[in-house]
């Protein structure tokens, strides 16, 4: 179980890396994600993780405030109605139920990252 645990830990480690270059892609929950396969499977990788020196920031950031940086909650919200938006226009066009779920959904995360504290430095 702990191999399992490690392994998951790792992809969500890789998502969560290639979430820095993807817009589309969040970064902050796979990092979390990661160290919470990590810590029930490996000390020494979530050591390693939490004391690398940019991967490690995500998450003390995160543990410790429980907070999001401004320009974080912008693109994320952003990017969330953008794809949405266009799903909602150019994907399911007509089906007025699935365009409401698409809405509800768009509306349901935009409140969920809005209601973190604004990490201030």
């Amino acid at each position: 179980m702990k191999s399992l645990l490690a392994f998951l830990g790792v992809v969500s480690l890789a998502l969560g890396v290639a979430g820095i270059f993807l817009p589309l892609l969040p970064t902050t929950p796979f990092l979390l994600l990661a160290a919470w396969l990590f810590v029930r499977s490996s000390p020494r990788l979530y050591a390693w993780l939490m004391n690398h020196p940019q991967l490690g920031e995500y998450i003390r950031n995160f543990r410790e405030n429980r907070a999001i940086p401004l320009r974080v909650k912008v693109v994320s919200v952003s990017l969330v109605w953008l794809t949405i938006g266009f799903c909602i226009v150019a994907v399911v066009d007509g089906l007025w139920w699935a365009q409401a779920a698409l809405a509800l959904l768009a509306a349901g995360i935009s409140w969920h990252i809005l209601s973190y504290d604004t990490l201030k430095k």
